[in-house]
C-alpha cells in the first residue's frame, strides 16, 4: 500500500514536537506516505519524542541526518557530550536515549538516502559526498551507500558519517554536481534538508531537479524566522 500513497516530505524538525504535531494533522497517517530527511533531535526539547514519534507512524520512512549521528556519538563517547550539547543537544535527550536500547539500534539502521520508484532521491544533506560510499562492484549504489554507512556506525566510527553528512548543501549553486551526482545514482532529482533556506515553500532548484525542504522548522532553532510549516512540511508532486 505505502508505495499507492502520495508522498509527504518533512523536513528538520529538531525536537520541536508540538508544531510537528501540527504540521501533521492535514495529512493522515493512513493517507500519505512520510519521509521525514534526517535532524529529528537537538535545539527543541523533545528530540527522542520525535524519533519515537516518527518510528511509530504508520508507513513513515526516517533518514539519518547528521545531528542523530552526534547524538549516538555523544552517547558512545562521553567525553563528546559538551561538542554535542554545543550542537543544540539537551541532556535530558540523552539520558533517555542511554536507556532505550532499541531505539538506539533503529536509529544507526535508518537509512543515509531513499530512492522513490519515480525515480527521486532523498537525502539529508544537498551535497554528493555520499558517493565516497558508493561500491564499484555494487550495482545498486544507494544500497551499497546504506550498507556502509551502517557498517561505520558498528564499527564506532561517527566521526566519517558525520563529515559527510553535516556538509553545506551545494547543489543550488552547482548544477554540474548536482546532475553528476543524479547520473551517479541513477536519479532524477533529489530532495533533502539540512541547511536552512528563505523561501515560505520548499526551495526549488535547476526546473526541481533539486528541492531543499529545511525551512527552519523548528521554534529553538537558531536560523528559526517564523516561517510557516509549509517551508519544511509539503507533499512532493510525483514526477511524470
Amino acid at each position: 500500500m505505502t508505495g499507492t500513497l502520495p508522498v509527504l516530505i518533512v523536513g528538520d524538525v529538531h525536537g520541536d514536537l508540538e508544531r510537528l504535531f501540527q504540521a501533521l494533522k492535514p495529512y493522515p497517517a493512513d493517507q500519505w506516505r512520510t519521509l521525514f530527511v534526517g535532524d529529528l533531535v537537538d535545539y527543541g526539547m523533545f528530540g527522542v519524542g520525535a524519533l519515537r514519534y516518527a518510528r511509530d507512524r504508520p508507513h513513515t520512512d526516517v533518514l539519518l541526518g547528521n545531528h542523530e549521528v552526534a547524538m549516538l556519538w555523544a552517547l558512545r563517547e562521553r567525553e563528546r557530550i559538551g561538542w554535542w550539547i554545543s550542537l543544540g543537544g539537551h541532556r535530558h535527550d540523552l539520558d533517555e536515549l542511554a536507556g532505550d536500547e532499541p531505539l538506539q539500534t533503529w536509529i544507526k539502521e535508518r537509512p543515509a538516502l531513499l530512492k522513490l520508484a519515480d525515480g527521486t532521491l532523498v537525502q539529508h544533506c544537498g551535497h554528493d559526498g555520499y558517493k565516497r560510499w558508493i561500491d564499484p562492484n555494487s550495482i545498486d549504489p544507494i544500497t551499497s551507500i546504506n550498507n556502509r554507512v551502517l557498517e561505520l556506525l558498528n564499527e564506532n566510527c561517527e566521526d566519517e558519517v558525520w563529515d559527510v553528512l553535516s556538509a553545506k548543501n551545494i547543489f543550488a549553486e552547482q548544477s554540474m554536481r548536482l546532475q553528476q551526482w543524479l547520473q551517479a545514482t541513477n536519479c532524477r532529482r533529489t530532495v533533502f534538508g539540512h541547511t536552512p533556506h528563505n523561501s515560505d515553500r520548499p526551495a526549488i532548484h535547476h526546473d526541481g531537479k533539486a528541492m531543499n525542504f529545511d525551512g527552519a522548522f523548528s521554534r529553538r532553532h537558531k536560523g528559526h524566522r517564523r516561517a510557516p510549516i509549509s517551508a519544511s512540511v509539503a507533499p512532493l508532486e510525483p514526477l511524470s
